[in-house]
This record gives C-alpha cells, sequence and structure tokens, in this order.
C-alpha cells in the first residue's frame, strides 16, 4: 500500500464487471458480479453473489485485520446462505485485493467503518434504495461490526456477530486462562501431550502486561491449538469447499504495513473495546460461536448477548466447533443464518 499525505475524500462511484448490464437485465435471483466502492482515496472491491429478487444482501465483514472478503464463500454459504439471499463479500481497506493512495490517518476502525456505510449506499444506488441489508462480522470483522452500528445502524435490519471480538484488548488476559484449561482437558485424555504442555509454558513466558510480541505468540498458540484439536476430533476438521464440492484454498493477501498500523499504532490489541456500548446497538442480533474457540474465547459471546441493548437476540454454540463454524458445521451454519435472515427480513 502506498501512504501519502492527501487530504481524505468522501467521493464514491461504482465500477461493474459488466459495464453494460443495466438494473432491468440483471437476473437477481442469481447475481455474480464485482462492485468497486471508491471512498477516501480507497478502492475497495464487493464481490456480490447470490439471490437478490426480494433485494435483501447480507454484507460480511472478513477477519483479520487484512483478510479477504471472499474467504467466506465456502460450503454452504455457497450452496445455502447465496440461494435466500444475496452476499456481499467486501474487502476492507488496506486488505485483500484493495487498493488506494490516502494517508496513514485513513487507516483507522473509524474510516473502515464509515466504509461499510459508503458500500451500503452504493449497493442501494446500483439495486435500488429499496435494497434492505443484514451486516455479518467474523472475528476481526466483529469489532468492525460495531464500530460500524454505533455509528448508523438504521441502515440493516439485524447484525451477526460469529465469533467477533468485540473487546479485542480483553485478549490478552483471556489467552492465557482459556489455553490453560483446555491445556489441562487435553493432557487429562491423553491427547497431543506435547503440545498443551508446550501452551503450559508459553503461558508461564509471557508478561502480565500487554506486549505486542507475546500477544502474538498467544494468537499465534491458539490458532495451532486449534489445529491440534481437529487432528484429535475434539472439533471437526474444517471444510474449504467450492460450489461444486472441490477443495479449494484462497491467497490471502495479509498487507504487513495494514496489521502494524491497525495493531500497534492503533493499539488494536492494546486498548479498543466496544462492550460498554454494545447496550446501544437494539437491532436484531445473532451470536454464533463455537464451545471450542481459543481464539476468541466462548466467554466473549456470553458476554455479547448479555450487552447487547436489543430483546431480539439469539446465542447459539456449535458442540463440535473451534474458531470458524462456517468451516466445521457448515449445514448447521446456514440453518442457523437463514433463519434469522428470513424471520427480520
Amino acid at each position: 500500500m502506498n501512504f501519502s499525505k492527501l487530504k481524505a475524500g468522501v467521493s464514491l462511484f461504482i465500477l461493474l464487471s459488466i459495464f453494460s448490464c443495466t438494473k432491468e437485465e440483471m437476473n437477481l435471483d442469481n447475481l455474480s458480479e464485482t462492485i468497486y466502492l471508491r471512498h477516501r482515496q480507497a478502492d475497495m472491491p464487493a464481490y456480490v453473489h447470490g439471490n437478490a429478487s426480494e433485494k435483501v444482501f447480507l454484507i460480511y465483514l472478513h477477519g483479520g485485520p487484512s483478510g479477504i472478503g471472499l474467504e467466506a464463500r465456502i460450503n454452504t454459504m455457497i450452496t445455502e446462505v447465496e440461494k435466500n439471499n444475496a452476499v456481499v463479500y467486501f474487502d476492507q481497506r488496506g486488505s485483500g485485493n484493495a487498493q488506494g493512495n490516502y494517508s496513514e490517518d485513513d487507516l483507522s476502525i473509524d474510516a473502515m467503518a464509515d466504509d461499510v456505510l459508503a458500500l451500503v449506499k452504493v449497493l442501494q444506488a446500483r439495486y435500488g434504495e429499496d435494497a434492505k441489508f443484514f451486516l455479518m462480522g467474523a472475528s476481526w470483522g466483529g469489532t468492525l461490526g460495531p464500530a460500524t452500528l454505533l455509528k448508523e445502524q438504521e441502515a440493516f435490519l439485524g447484525w451477526i456477530n460469529l465469533a467477533g471480538a468485540h473487546s479485542p484488548k480483553d485478549l490478552y488476559k483471556e489467552y492465557p486462562i482459556v489455553l490453560q484449561e483446555k491445556a489441562n482437558e487435553q493432557i487429562a485424555l491423553g491427547n497431543s501431550v506435547p503440545h498443551w504442555e508446550g501452551a503450559l509454558e508459553l503461558i508461564q513466558s509471557v508478561g502480565s502486561s500487554y506486549s505486542d510480541e507475546d500477544f502474538s505468540k498467544l494468537n499465534g498458540k491458539a490458532h495451532e491449538s486449534e489445529v491440534i484439536l481437529a487432528k484429535d476430533m475434539v472439533i471437526n476438521e474444517p471444510q474449504y469447499l467450492d460450489e461444486d464440492g472441490a477443495a479449494q484454498s484462497f491467497a490471502v493477501r495479509n498487507n504487513l504495513e495494514t496489521i502494524i498500523i491497525l495493531t500497534q499504532k492503533r493499539g488494536l490489541f492494546r486498548d479498543v473495546s466496544f462492550t460498554d456500548r454494545l447496550p446501544e446497538i437494539t437491532i436484531p442480533s445473532l451470536i454464533l460461536w463455537g464451545k471450542h474457540d481459543l481464539v476468541v474465547p466462548t466467554r466473549f459471546a456470553q458476554e455479547a448477548f448479555d450487552h447487547l441493548g436489543t430483546d431480539h437476540k439469539e446465542l447459539f454454540i456449535f458442540e463440535r466447533t473451534g474458531h470458524s463454524p462456517l468451516e466445521s458445521e457448515p449445514d448447521l451454519f446456514a440453518e442457523k443464518v437463514i433463519e434469522f435472515i428470513n424471520e427480520y427480513r
């Protein structure tokens, strides 16, 4: 990414993958097109797929920071959710295939939340003012989601929190607790003892006060440990299937500069928390979590449920899942998402 000291702009425009396609010619039953949002000197692709016959769109906010929108276009998101409604897989600024020539000041949670709201306007311009939107945030997307909703939740009919980190700063102290609990449990069962002994050693080595280096170690061990849980059949083996049922993988374009700015300069994992403001979110909400999530531990699921200010909320825990229900229990994941969207569409 080329950062410059350009003044942030607020212009929006749409570039379509098929420029000759008018609204009348669009097949809303089976959309498959790419829209580019230009906002505050960033150009960000949004990949739109699925059934928009009723103008219902689910905007997906990817993990990371610096993941890719299409990370979620797998399994039943393609075969089931896209049949029910259209899904917008959005590459956030500084992530995926997004590009731009903007100042470092314009890479922030605040700017990225404004991007999501700008995307809503662009989608309305493309598909009609009567388009309706749900928002789903996974992992880091569960940080960006509340930041967006706290600006303008009226733009959305509902919020799906998919193992989202509404309080990144609390992860540092939670990792040693959940890793130790899981290590002791798995050692008692005789599962992958050397790995879990190594996790216990790591816990003993990290400091009590936040450090970027120790956070990286703990976060890495959490991800690594979920691979071990799958190997030992504690959770289901993750699946990454395309629409034909064939295995697929994505070249994740992790932008190191984006990660450094958001985590170190913006203090994402040191300072950021939306817990105290969750009561301000009053739209219908669905909270989906894995019982064995070590990356954003399950206690955050209950915390989100307890703090959200809506009377229309549900917490559902997947028994055979770590950090990603879409990957580990895709059929049940699709069932819960579709049920929620259809109830509030």
